[in-house]
């Protein structure tokens, strides 16, 4: 058969029904909608769920709450960004709420994206500086080291960095005084350095976590030895949001620790510019990725203003920020989850305008990450940078009608908390007088309650556990931390509390599942109560009613089938189940079916952690 094709006259014309006009009018074939008439149809479909009285407006009914006096809503208009070309400028000038830059950046050493900075904490300095090497071949281009007892040594710093060109990768260090002290030593008076460095030094944020108040005096001594282009202090916010700070406690704190540490360098006699060239801000990047690219651009504006009443210089006002993944959303079950949590922060962190980026590895709440959890962690963001060109468009959700609002209302918000720790007499006084250690205790009970009924769901954990799963063996780490201030909680840790009791119990803990009606009937109750359960690490083997209960080696059942098929006979086989010797029977519905016989009801949006402690209390399952 020929290959050959020979066009006859006119084939290559386009049909006049093809053709592209010249004018395009997008949804121009569609009627025309408005807000009244996105109501009527919202409050439609609620009331077939089940709303009778709505809220006026009915969107009102949809808010979600996503920080402290924060909610949003589930539409959004050109009403509600406001001006956008006077509320949020352009990138690169005041007040920076599209980016502290309108190119690439200039303490980043890199030519474009952001600055891919990994973190270093292993004690063994051969594997150390292994995976330096290995990070800097491979894609990253800074270098984060925590220094000091259980991680790496002090002293073993200039070996560490033996083969590292400080003139290409910039270092940060964590660590207090020694660390910046060894840095200082080790680089000396060179004047080559990548720009981008960082002494690390936040006397605040280890009053914060170890509640012993701190003195500030010599930060402007090693200010003026700081070298050209690296950053003394780091306003490191994210000991708030690893204590249960939402966005706005967050930023607001990290409002509070900079204008401290401006009152010190200052009233040493730095100038204002200088000053607030000394000073770096690291926030956490969470799976929430919207809340995430709002709250990195309000910290800028915030920043800005700070500046504008401070006197400094527009090109001073620019935030320098440091996003590392959430710990607080990091889990130890089912690991493998937190890589797309943290692909999803990396995300949020790029798009908000970061200007480093930190991904910690998918096993950090595991021990000490090894080459592969490594690899992952900077592969994370060469993805995002180099194939998904995440940074060839600057502020890519600048314009958004939902992110300019939410950029407003989490700037308002923290200002207004900011402004009342600054009338408690500052962010010192306020976290000893324990007016920090509230507002955010006050914030974590509001998402501890979510996360309880698992109206916040955890993959893996809260939902759709493995109870089989084999966890990746790592080497422990030691606790970095400083104690006796502000707790550190994590997302998952209750569940996974429960998870390890379960697994130490001399056999795994178990309730029977009495179905009532066919297969089809059944399958939905029984597969949620399954979940609910195996969230704690209880089994649920299942039967026909109460024929298997004696084999399922338990003392608790639960009833699952349909409303109709409770009314007709969950009373009998409650009594039914009791007579077998159950001594707990739970009924998988809600409360309002008022069912003769059961001890309470599992459904969506009961306490999940309350069921499962009470479960685990019957079975002889102890702490």
């Amino acid at each position: 058969m020929s290959a050959t094709h020979t066009a006859t006259p006119g084939e290559d014309e386009v049909p006049a029904e093809h053709a592209v006009p010249d004018e395009l009018s997008l949804a121009g074939d569609f009627p025309p909608v408005d807000r009244d008439r996105w109501r009527e149809l919202v409050a439609g479909v609620l009331r077939k769920a089940g709303r009778e009285e709505l809220p006026d407006p009915v969107e009102d009914a949809l808010r979600r709450t996503v920080a402290t006096g924060v909610a949003v809503a589930p539409l959004y208009d050109a009403d509600d960004a406001g001006d956008l070309p006077t509320a949020v400028g352009v990138p690169g000038l005041p007040p920076y709420v599209r980016g502290a830059r309108a190119g690439a950046s200039p303490d980043s050493g890199v030519p474009a994206g952001w600055d891919v900075r990994q973190r270093h904490a292993h004690p063994d300095v051969a594997v150390t500086r292994e995976a330096v090497a290995a990070d800097l071949e491979n894609g990253v281009t800074s270098l984060w080291l925590v220094l000091g007892e259980g991680a790496v040594p002090v002293g073993a710093l200039p070996d560490v960095l033996a083969d590292v060109y400080l003139d290409l990768a910039p270092v940060a260090v964590s660590g207090g005084l020694p660390a910046a002290e060894a840095l200082l030593a080790l680089v000396g008076d060179r004047t080559d350095l990548a720009p981008g460095g960082s002494l690390g030094l936040d006397p605040l944020g280890v009053h914060a976590a170890s509640g012993e108040e701190q003195d500030l005096t010599g930060l402007a001594d090693l200010a003026r030895r700081t070298p050209a282009g690296w950053r003394t202090v780091v306003v490191d916010a994210t000991v708030y949001a690893d204590a249960g700070a939402t966005a706005v406690e967050e930023l607001g704190c990290s409002l509070a620790a900079g204008v401290a540490y401006l009152r010190a360098l200052t009233d040493a006699g730095l100038p204002v510019d200088e000053a607030f060239g000394r000073l770096e801000f690291r926030y956490s990047a969470s799976a929430d990725q919207f809340t995430t690219i709002a709250a990195l651009r309000a910290a800028r504006r915030l920043w800005d203003r700070v500046g504008e009443v401070s006197g400094a210089s527009p090109a001073a006002r620019a935030q320098r920020q440091h996003a590392v993944t959430s710990s607080v959303m990091t889990t130890r079950r089912d690991p493998w989850v937190n890589m797309l949590r943290t692909t999803v922060a990396c995300f949020a962190a790029g798009v908000g305008g970061a200007d480093a980026v930190t991904v910690q590895p998918f096993d950090a709440a595991l021990g000490l990450p090894d080459a592969f959890s490594r690899r992952i962690a900077r592969n994370t963001q060469n993805l995002l940078v180099e194939e998904a060109s995440l940074a060839r468009v600057l502020d890519p959700a600048g314009g958004s009608w939902y992110v300019e609002s939410l950029s407003e209302s989490l700037a308002q918000a923290a200002w207004t908390w900011f402004t009342e720790v600054e009338r408690a007499g500052g962010l010192a006084a306020a976290l000893s007088s324990g007016l920090v250690r509230d507002r955010l205790a006050a914030a974590w009970d509001t998402r501890a309650r979510r996360l309880a009924t698992r109206a916040d769901a955890i993959t893996g954990v809260s939902e759709f556990p493995n109870l089989a799963e084999k966890l990746p063996e790592r080497q422990p780490a030691a606790d970095l931390h400083p104690t006796g201030g502000l707790p550190r909680v994590r997302a998952a840790q209750e569940y996974e509390e429960l998870r390890d009791r379960a697994d130490a119990a001399p056999s795994r803990p178990r309730v029977y599942l009495a179905t009532l009606g066919s297969v089809a009937r059944h399958t939905a109750r029984a597969t949620f109560a399954g979940n609910l359960f195996q969230a704690g690490g209880v089994e649920t083997p299942a039967g026909d009613g109460a024929s298997g209960f004696a084999d399922a080696g338990t003392t608790v059942a639960c009833i699952c089938g349909t409303d109709a098929d409770y009314a007709r006979s969950a009373a009998a086989l409650a009594a039914e189940l009791r007579a077998a010797g159950a001594g707990q029977v739970w009924l998988a519905g809600k409360p309002s079916l008022g069912v003769d016989g059961v001890d309470g009801y599992v459904y969506a949006g009961c306490d999940a952690l309350d069921v499962l402690r009470t479960v685990h209390e019957q079975v002889g399952v102890t702490a």
